[in-house]
């Protein structure tokens, strides 16, 4: 990548609703070495999509929990089988693999506590595999971020 493609991710992830010609304008190309290069970064795979952001109170899902997971034995098809589930769970927006006590970490967005309390009733605990799961709930947000720092 070099500057103008840095300079092109900058502004989408600024405003994705860019029109080309805006954005040529914005990283000072014409529109179609614009257009080539915004192409180029999705054939990558460097752009993975174009998204809205959505106010999550507002979508009725105040609540957010973050839980550690730690599988009973963390074979590559314990770990592959457990993957596979969570990526069917709405209610878990995002996973990561970790280091350390515990295996993932999870963010779960939810309606209520009840609502929290029936996911792991009848979502989280009925996965294979499971060893532990510890739950701690957000207050509120400090700080959220869409824009990666590209330098």
């Amino acid at each position: 990548m070099d500057e103008i493609d840095k300079k092109i991710l900058i502004e989408l992830q600024s405003n994705a609703r860019l029109t080309n010609q805006e954005l040529a304008d914005r990283v000072a190309l014409s529109p179609s070495p614009c257009l080539r290069r915004v192409r180029e970064l999705e054939k990558k795979g460097i752009i993975r999509g174009y998204h809205a952001s959505v106010d999550q109170e507002a979508c009725g899902l105040p609540i957010n929990v973050f839980v550690l997971v730690k599988l009973e034995k963390p074979t590559e098809e314990n770990m592959r089988d457990f993957e596979h589930h969570i990526a069917l769970i709405d209610e878990v927006i995002e996973c990561f693999l970790m280091t350390g006590n515990h295996d993932y970490l999870l963010h779960v967005v939810s309606e209520s506590l009840k609502s929290y309390e029936q996911f792991i009733r009848k979502e989280l605990t009925r996965l294979p595999n499971i060893a532990s799961i510890e739950s701690s709930f957000a207050f509120g947000q400090v700080k959220r971020k869409t824009k990666l720092p590209v330098r």
